[in-house]
């Protein structure tokens, strides 16, 4: 590993402490290298905060040492006016003469123009450092970017004998306790969680992150008919809630219904009416109707399957997609996971 690779990944590793709390934007980590020694570093802590560049710059002690220095950045600094002012400004006003880059941003108010505007200023850029790595770490924010819709997790798990549900969707748990909590963690690196109506009306689910520490997610279901009770939880107005329907009704405290036409792709009026919220993050937990049919659609980024040892002998069918290469398989306990990767997303 080169120097340029090792500060990167450490760019990249102090990047990923933003997970969950940086979305809608993405995580992005910086360090700043002087005579081979790191003199600061700082990571986009919180949306709406200083970003990771103005967070590593103020971590030096002696600003001085700023012109001669090299800064590892995992995303090309933003050349506009957010939240916060462009960090592609306030390195070159910190004197910041050499900016080696991660991935650009393919954030059309940026895409290029921070890069353009540190050369111009005289900056030597090197670009594409650890490039697949970041593409990686900031898959989500790539995919929203790029496919103009949502990053989207698909999630269940299935008994031995390939069951999701006991007859007539009476719920049981089939997972072990190390993979509920590995859920819950899940939930709070994604920006949204959805359900179908089903899954809403049986197994009345809380979709929060009350085993896991960290930001519960955006709750959706769909619900074309208006059938969820109000007694049941994802009306409760606890967080915010989407509810995609064919119906009109006014929103109620924290819950919005969000009516779309009985024309057209439903999935599709969905993610887009999320893209146009931005939201970039969207795990979804079922049930089978609702999954597979994002599965036939080619609506999935990552497919994230539990497989228990325990049988339930009849019940609810486990979603059924064509056989694909997994990226990994690991014991949870005494569960095993299995995740899947879209390589045609």
């Amino acid at each position: 590993m080169s120097s340029d690779e090792k500060y990167m990944q450490r760019a990249l590793d102090l990047a990923a402490l933003g997970t969950g709390q940086a979305r809608p934007n993405p995580i992005v980590g910086c360090v700043v290298v002087h005579g081979d020694q790191i003199i600061g570093e700082g990571w986009h802590q919180k949306f709406g905060g200083p970003h990771a560049e103005v967070n590593a710059i103020n971590n030096v002690e002696n600003k001085s040492l700023l012109p001669k220095s090299r800064v590892y950045v995992t995303l090309e600094p933003c050349s506009h006016y957010g939240k916060t002012p462009p960090c592609a400004d306030f390195l070159i006003q910190h004197g910041v003469k050499d900016v080696v880059i991660c991935n650009t941003d393919p954030n059309p108010l940026v895409a290029g123009r921070g890069i353009q505007k540190l050369v111009n200023a005289g900056c030597k850029v090197h670009i594409g450092v650890l490039e697949q790595e970041g593409l990686e770490l900031n898959r989500r924010f790539f995919t929203f970017q790029t496919q103009k819709r949502p990053y989207l997790v698909l999630k269940w798990a299935q008994s031995a004998d390939g069951f999701i549900a006991l007859p007539n969707y009476q719920p049981c748990q089939i997972s072990g306790l190390l993979a509920k909590q590995l859920v819950h963690k899940w939930r709070t690196e994604e920006q949204a969680i959805l359900v179908g109506t089903r899954t809403a009306l049986h197994d009345n689910p809380q979709l929060n992150t009350r085993h896991y520490p960290g930001p519960s997610p955006l709750r959706i279901a769909i619900d074309k008919q208006l059938q969820i009770p109000a007694t049941h939880h994802l009306l409760d107005d606890s967080q915010p809630t989407l509810i995609y329907t064919l119906q009109q009704k006014e929103p109620t405290g924290q819950t919005e219904f969000v009516s779309l036409s009985p024309e057209g792709n439903f999935l599709e009026q969905l993610l887009a009416d999320l893209y146009q919220r931005n939201v970039q993050s969207v795990l979804m937990e079922g049930g089978t109707v609702l999954l597979e049919a994002l599965l036939q659609q080619n609506l999935w980024d990552e497919v994230r399957v539990f497989k228990s040892p325990v049988k339930l002998g009849d019940g609810i069918k486990a979603p059924h997609f064509p056989p694909l290469p997994f990226s990994s398989r690991n014991l949870v306990g005494d569960d095993e996971l299995t995740i899947y990767r879209n390589i045609n997303s």
